[in-house]
């Protein structure tokens, strides 16, 4: 399994300066509960045609412990996973479902405490018929997802760092968190205006 330690101490914020706004998903998928905690694992990628969740449901019993099931979905008029899904996947270690597409039964999602990212939630559910490859490269919230690149999601967002850049993003984003960590907020504020009042100097802003 991708070793993904370290990660779960990297806010998406962080990741997202330091990889761009192409592997960061859009604002639609988001956590479907109140204070998630961030959670950050390899991506166990699933493709589920308009209608149906066949795939997702064989998932939850193929993805190993600690993976983020990340789901392309057909459409948003059918919920691909619902609360007995969820318990499944939750006590089968599974770290969070990452969904671009719709759940069910969120009551029960939020009671148990699982983390799932999506679109949103309704109430009807998909059919179980369409077969699809697992493993394979997805779209979700407009970011390309292969198996085992590194998840990390939580309220700030959701990030997407490629497997083999996940050691130098790793270490690229520890540097930057321990020179923030060491700045003060007055050396901050500094540096800050300075740089906007050159920006705005060049721009010919004289208010």
């Amino acid at each position: 399994m991708t070793d993904v330690s370290g990660f779960e101490s990297i806010p998406p914020t962080t990741l997202a300066d330091l990889l761009g706004r192409e592997q960061v998903m859009d604002i639609g998928i988001r956590p479907l509960w109140p204070s998630v905690p961030r959670v950050a694992g390899p991506a166990f990628t699933v493709r589920c045609p308009p209608g149906d969740n066949l795939m997702l449901h064989a998932a939850i019993y193929r993805a190993r412990p600690g993976s983020v099931i990340v789901v392309e979905a057909g459409d948003v008029d059918y919920a691909v996973a619902g609360g007995n899904v969820c318990a499944v996947a939750q006590r089968r270690g599974i770290a969070a479902f990452v969904v671009d597409g719709v759940i069910r039964d969120l009551a029960e999602v939020r009671a148990m405490g699982f983390p799932v990212f999506a679109r949103g939630v309704i109430p009807i559910p998909g059919t179980k018929a369409a077969v699809e490859p697992l493993g394979g490269r997805v779209r979700c919230g407009g970011v390309d997802v292969n198996a085992g690149d590194i998840v990390v999601a939580d309220e700030e967002g959701i990030v997407v760092t490629p497997g083999a850049r996940r050691e130098r993003v790793l270490l690229d984003a520890r540097a930057k968190l321990a020179k923030e960590a060491g700045e003060s907020l007055d050396a901050w504020e500094e540096a800050h205006r300075a740089r906007i009042e050159k920006v705005l100097a060049e721009k010919g802003y004289e208010g």
